[in-house]
């Protein structure tokens, strides 16, 4: 079955990392759907039975989201709230999640450096990624590692930032192979 990559980007014509990954994976039709969640629902109301039925007619799930203060898009976390519902995602009856491999991708304006318990912030991305692992244990999701891009505020300002993020692309590809 495809990978379902879901997008929770609020301004994906302007981004740079997101929109190159995606470029890439738009490659791959026939292994990716592409489900940007900004452009379906601009005004913020979720269907969620139709993203209920988009997640259970794939074989893998990905969400994909610049980091924004730390955290991940507010569209993201209402998409949790609403899609993740008693008696479909947890709870007597809730499988839909239950083996289904889910992995993040996410985008961090800030260099991989500063996410260390030694760096300017003090705290991994991983810890700041912490509320998803337990989300996804919760409901029997098949967690895989999260995928990164760090530094994507530093643009053409950083040399070799364009070879960087071609790499990073074409390894955002083979991570979803490899789920």
């Amino acid at each position: 079955m495809k990978t379902l990559v879901i997008v929770f980007h609020p301004a994906i014509d302007k981004s740079v990392a997101n929109k190159r990954w995606l470029q890439e994976l738009a490659r791959h039709p026939q292994r990716y759907t592409i489900h940007h969640v900004h452009q379906a629902y601009p005004d913020g109301n979720i269907d969620v039975a139709q993203e209920q039925a988009l997640v259970e007619a794939h074989g893998n799930v990905v969400l994909q989201f610049p980091l924004y203060w730390f955290n991940c898009p507010p569209l993201l976390k209402k998409w949790l709230d609403d899609v993740l519902a008693y008696g479909w995602a947890y709870g007597t009856g809730g499988v839909a999640f239950k083996g289904r491999k889910v992995a993040l991708a996410v985008t961090a304006g800030i260099r991989q450096e500063d996410f260390t318990p030694e760096g300017k912030w003090r705290v991994t991305l991983a810890q700041l990624l912490a509320p998803f692992d337990v989300t996804l244990d919760y409901v029997g999701a098949e967690k895989r590692p999260f995928f990164a891009f760090y530094g994507a505020e530093d643009g053409p300002n950083e040399a070799g930032y364009a070879e960087r993020l071609e790499s990073s692309a074409h390894d955002y590809v083979r991570f979803l192979a490899a789920l």
